[in-house]
């Protein structure tokens, strides 16, 4: 009999289709399970990270990137983890003197610990929002946020591919198109609009129509700074000559790959919550 091999979209379907139930039971089931999975996220991306780059001492910057990691989950004190973070990556570029990469090799401390953390913060914060009977606002929101990702990922690669037109950035990725990025601009726009009508009517939350425009608007930069975190991610693979940050997830590469754009995004859209929204 012969064998049959999956195409890389049909692994990327399948793979999907296993990933995302996860994430959402993680997200809905609450702590410790979206700790858990957060943090076993983080802990891949440093393995990759400290892999992807050429480097002499990888199991001891994975190490490095996984305490700060662990760090920015435990330590809420902002000053006592800025300067714990700080001595991390101090540590770092001093251990990594001799390397060809030492930059790189040093960014992945705040890279990993700040942008993995903020997801982590972000669902604690989230809890914030409203009343809403019977469930979570970390739930809930967070939800949104990775909606917003999700949805600017899939409206630029199905305009993108279909239109194609201008190169977005075509010294650092060469399929990426203006018109792939407004598709996905207005496909994070419109699932934004639908899930905040669909969260109002469920749980009969008070949200007239100017604060669904407000998460509207918040989705489109979302969406366009997402689409800078991966371009950024691209910058990085094309400088080292590598396709993708490993090959841990069949059909999308590596945890890198996947997430580039909600790491790159959640500081941000955590500080907007912070410092604006939630005061």
């Amino acid at each position: 009999m012969e064998k049959t091999n999956l195409t890389s979209l049909q692994k990327r379907i399948l793979t999907s289709l296993i990933m995302i139930p996860i994430a959402i039971g993680a997200l809905r089931s609450g702590h410790p399970y979206v700790d858990i999975l957060i943090f076993i996220v983080g802990s891949l991306l440093s393995w990759e990270w400290s892999n992807m780059v050429p480097n002499k001492n990888a199991s001891t910057y994975a190490v490095s990137y996984i305490f700060a990691l662990g760090c920015s989950f435990i330590i809420f004190d902002r000053a006592v983890l800025f300067f714990t973070l700080l001595a991390t990556t101090a540590f770092v570029f001093m251990k990594s003197k001799n390397e060809e990469h030492r930059n790189l090799i040093t960014l992945g401390v705040p890279y990993i610990s700040i942008g993995v953390g903020a997801l982590y913060w972000m669902y604690f914060l989230f809890d914030a929002f409203g009343s809403i009977p019977g469930e979570k606002g970390s739930f809930v929101m967070t939800l949104w946020f990775i909606l917003m990702v999700w949805s600017v990922d899939i409206g630029a690669y199905i305009v993108g591919t279909n239109l194609k037109g201008p190169k977005l950035a075509p010294k650092i990725s060469p399929n990426k198109t203006w018109s792939g990025l407004i598709g996905g601009i207005i496909l994070s726009v419109a699932v934004s609009f639908i899930y905040m009508y669909a969260t109002k009517s469920i749980f009969d939350l008070a949200m007239p129509l100017s604060e669904q425009i407000k998460f509207a608007e918040l989705g489109a930069v979302i969406a366009v700074v997402a689409q800078i975190g991966d371009l950024i991610e691209s910058s990085i693979k094309r400088y080292l000559g590598v396709k993708d940050s490993s090959a841990l997830i069949p059909g999308h590469g590596g945890i890198f790959d996947r997430i580039d754009g909600l790491i790159f995004a959640a500081p941000i859209i955590y500080c907007y919550f912070t410092l604006v929204s939630f005061n």
